[in-house]
C-alpha cells in the first residue's frame, strides 16, 4: 500500500477532472495546473489514472533534473491534448512532451 502511495507522489501531482472526457470520441484539449516530480529527471507523469512517459526523458546524466529545473518538484500546467498526449510547460519556459503508457498501471521505475 505504501508503494502505491509513493508511485502517485513520485510521478506528479494534478488536480482534474478525472472523468472529463469519458464517453467522446475527440475529449476537449484542457490545462490544469500540474506539479511534475523531477527529482530523478524528468521520464514519467500521471495524469487521473493514466501513466504517461516523457517523448525525450530530461536529466543531468547523473539521475537528477536538468540544470535550470526544480527538485524535486517542478510547477507548472499540463494540457492535455488527447487521451494520449500531453504537455508540460512552466513559467521558466521548459516545454516535455508525454505520450500516454497504454495498459501502464503503475510507474517504469521508482526513485531512490
Amino acid at each position: 500500500m505504501l508503494a502505491a502511495g509513493a508511485a502517485g507522489v513520485l510521478t506528479g501531482c494534478a488536480q482534474a477532472d478525472e472523468g472529463a472526457g469519458v464517453g467522446r470520441a475527440t475529449p476537449p484539449v484542457r490545462t490544469i495546473p500540474f506539479e511534475l516530480y523531477t527529482h530523478c529527471g524528468i521520464d514519467e507523469a500521471r495524469i487521473g489514472s493514466t501513466y504517461f512517459e516523457a517523448e525525450t526523458p530530461l536529466s543531468d546524466g547523473s539521475g537528477n533534473p536538468p540544470e535550470g529545473w526544480g527538485n524535486p518538484t517542478q510547477r507548472g500546467t499540463m494540457t492535455l491534448k488527447s487521451e494520449t498526449e500531453a504537455v508540460f510547460t512552466d513559467d521558466a519556459g521548459h516545454e516535455v512532451k508525454f505520450r500516454a503508457r497504454p495498459g501502464a498501471t503503475a510507474v517504469k521505475h521508482v526513485c531512490a
